[in-house]
């Protein structure tokens, strides 16, 4: 699938049961692009060492890779103590610090208020307070990085995009549309598409299986990723990244062969 397509075509650092170095060795001559999927706990951590991140980028020079990094799930951009906030935006700063010497196409962030908080419950008042909280945090981040805001990618969640959209344009960030979410969630792909496409420039695909998301594009109905695709076509932007937001061998080899039918 590599340079198939009028888009970076890619997938996660973790299709195959190994660490990243070798899942990007795996993927170099497959994909465009490779989300960097990073995290880190006192119990553990994927973070790579600087020898790895060099070899990281001479792979990527190698092989025409550019990286999106997908910034740890466990920040609370939105969450009411400005002590979370700050432990999550220096959490952030890290991570962009650390890939600093990466070709990247974008950072993937998500906007949440805390482990366990749904946004979709929220009174008035709450919401407020929510978005009071991300308009500090994004304006802490951006003093403390050296990155473009528009390299900052938002993605919807499981809460109307509505929502976080007056952060997103107040600091010029970009959009992470991530069609599954979209899908698994019940909300309207085409409208989002109509809405968010031009300022999107990660799409995060994957099918919904059992109830749960993150499987197979081979489970994403057929006129969603027919629309997704004629959207695409409409709006064709070369450093836009269509991200297969998936786990396993198993998933991308189906997911590529669903794709096959686009090809040209």
């Amino acid at each position: 699938m590599k340079k198939r397509f009028p888009f970076r075509f890619g997938t996660t650092s973790y299709i195959i049961p190994a660490d990243i170095i070798p899942n990007v060795k795996f993927l170099s001559g497959k994909v465009d692009d490779i989300e960097l999927v990073l995290f880190e706990s006192d119990e553990f951590s994927n973070l790579p060492s600087s020898e790895e991140m060099c070899l990281l980028a001479t792979l990527a020079a190698g092989a025409e890779l550019t990286y999106s990094v997908h910034l740890p799930l466990d920040v609370y951009l939105g969450h009411q103590d400005r002590r979370e906030r700050l432990r999550s935006a220096e959490k952030c700063r890290r991570i962009i610090e650390l890939t600093r010497g990466l070709p990247k196409s974008a950072y993937v962030l998500h906007f949440e208020a805390g482990p366990g908080i749904d946004i979709n419950a929220f009174s008035v008042s709450e919401l407020d307070r929510f978005t009071g909280a991300l308009n500090d945090s994004c304006a802490m981040l951006l003093q403390q990085v050296e990155v473009p805001a528009v390299q900052i990618c938002v993605e919807n969640l499981n809460y109307p995009y509505e929502l976080v959209l007056p952060v997103v344009e107040e600091y010029g960030f970009s959009v992470t549309l991530d069609v599954g979410h979209l899908e698994h969630y019940g909300f309207p792909t085409g409208e989002y598409l109509a809405r968010f496409l031009r300022r999107a420039r990660v799409l995060h695909m994957h099918g919904t299986r059992l109830g749960k998301d993150h499987n197979s594009l081979a489970c994403m109905k057929a006129e969603t990723l027919d629309m997704v695709m004629r959207a695409l076509a409409d709006d064709p932007v070369q450093e836009r990244v269509f991200t297969l937001e998936i786990f396993s061998e198993e998933d991308f080899l189906s997911s590529c062969r669903t794709m096959e039918r686009f090809l040209q």
